[in-house]
């Protein structure tokens, strides 16, 4: 399946980066690459400033873990089947990083998710998401044959929100390769785009920061309808667009 944009979306592709909005910045409460901070295992460590929690720990959410503890943000790595179960991941990604439960990592300053879509419900359920950050890199495909779910008339995105109630959604990082994502953003003298939609102003200006923080470049879609339905796999015609932002 061909994913490249049609001209009509090169332009208006071309129209975003002329009119990105600055970053900013000092909402992101995240700590300075400079400083130092130990990794712990204490119940203070769970929910500290600069935590961000994955539920999902496939080949995305993982991708997402070495790029934050790349840029010395500590991570909580769960999925469903257990801690114990990610010892060799977490030891692989090193101090920063460690395994928890799926509540353990949603009490994190932001939380990422990228689970298979069969499996969100169950991996949103029993969380109160109320005011929480929530990264929504997650497709609506059904294996095996990469079948769109059924979404009664919406994008992913609008029915992740039902799932996760009072959660300010912000939709990102899923339409890279997650080799892709893994890898060093800053290319060719650039910096990796990452395209971002979401509803609610500061939450998606904290998630921008923290991509800025990871190296990369952002583009602002909008809202969870209209940006969403661009970010969408399969449907929408940005899924596997690798840009890079010069300058």
């Amino acid at each position: 399946m061909d994913l490249s944009p049609q001209p009509p979306v090169l332009h208006w592709l071309h129209q975003a980066f002329a009119t990105t909005r600055p970053i900013k910045r000092h909402q992101v409460p995240l700590p300075s690459k400079e400083k130092n901070m130990s990794s712990t295992t204490s119940s203070s460590n769970h929910a500290g400033t600069g935590t961000v929690g994955i539920i999902g720990a496939g080949a995305i959410g993982q991708a997402m873990a070495t790029r934050l503890v790349a840029a010395g943000i500590d991570v909580i790595l769960s999925n469903s089947r257990g801690p114990e179960s990610l010892a060799p991941v977490v030891d692989a990604l090193g101090p920063r990083s460690r395994a928890g439960t799926r509540q353990e990592a949603a009490s994190a300053d932001i939380v990422f998710v990228s689970v298979n879509w069969s499996r969100l419900e169950e991996a949103l359920g029993d969380i109160d998401w109320n005011g929480r950050v929530l990264i929504d890199a997650n497709n609506p495909v059904l294996l095996p044959g990469y079948r769109l779910a059924e979404l009664g008339g919406r994008n992913s995105s609008q029915v992740l929100t039902k799932l996760a109630p009072g959660a300010r959604v912000v939709k990102g990082f899923n339409t890279l390769l997650a080799s892709v994502l893994a890898s060093d953003p800053q290319q060719a003298g650039g910096r990796r785009v990452v395209f971002l939609s979401g509803d609610d102003r500061e939450a998606k200006d904290l998630v921008a920061s923290l991509a800025d923080r990871l190296g990369f470049a952002t583009i602002d879609l909008g809202s969870l309808e209209v940006g969403g339905a661009l970010q969408q796999f399969p449907g929408g015609p940005l899924p596997a667009l690798n840009l890079v932002k010069i300058g």
